[in-house]
């Protein structure tokens, strides 16, 4: 059976020696502060809602467990988030980020530090977040191409945009993209 969560007393900004001013922290209470920017946080590194949703939930389990000792919950918090994507990519690094079935063969990356996963963890959270800035038909239009690999007609047939405009459209989608990356420090070679 789960422990209750204790309380922690916090001293007051008058006297650091004695604690008048009770201010309670609980796993309960940074949950209801901290559960979104974590989410937030473990869906940029993985780019998957049920593995962000998973990896929090998890966390917030291993807090409450370890509750006494650990001095600074909402870093421990954060840095446990993360490490557990981590670990997470690292062990289904054979998972296509942009479908939850398939598998594919990434014997390139077997030899990738992991440094550089890192970095491409980073700009695939990166590009995932300037892609949910597009416009909608923008989106539409990437997510047609790149994720559900149609050609120019297909995507025409469904968008209802001619074959040419679709083509100018995500020629110039993909240049303003690559031109915010850009001073991220992010390009073809991340």
């Amino acid at each position: 059976m789960l422990k209750p969560t204790p309380r922690v007393y916090k001293p007051s900004s008058d006297d650091e020696t004695e604690p008048n001013v009770e201010t309670e922290l609980s796993v309960r209470t940074l949950f209801d502060s901290e559960e979104t920017p974590l989410l937030r946080y473990a869906f940029a590194l993985s780019g998957r809602r049920a593995v962000a949703e998973e990896i929090v939930q998890e966390v917030f389990l291993q807090l409450h467990i370890h509750w006494d000792e650990i001095d600074s919950p909402k870093a421990w918090l954060f840095r446990s988030v993360r490490n557990r994507v981590y670990t997470h990519i690292r062990d289904h690094r054979r998972e296509v980020l942009g479908s939850d079935n398939s598998t594919t063969q990434t014997s390139d990356r077997k030899a990738e530090s992991p440094e550089a996963m890192t970095l491409r963890i980073e700009a695939t959270g990166t590009l995932r977040e300037m892609l949910e800035d597009l416009d909608e038909t923008d989106r539409q239009l990437v997510k047609l191409k790149y994720f559900k690999d149609l050609k120019y007609r297909d995507i025409s047939a469904q968008t209802g945009l001619s074959i040419g405009n679709v083509g100018y459209r995500l020629h110039h989608i993909l240049k303003e993209l690559a031109g915010k990356l850009r001073p991220l420090g992010i390009d073809e070679n991340s």
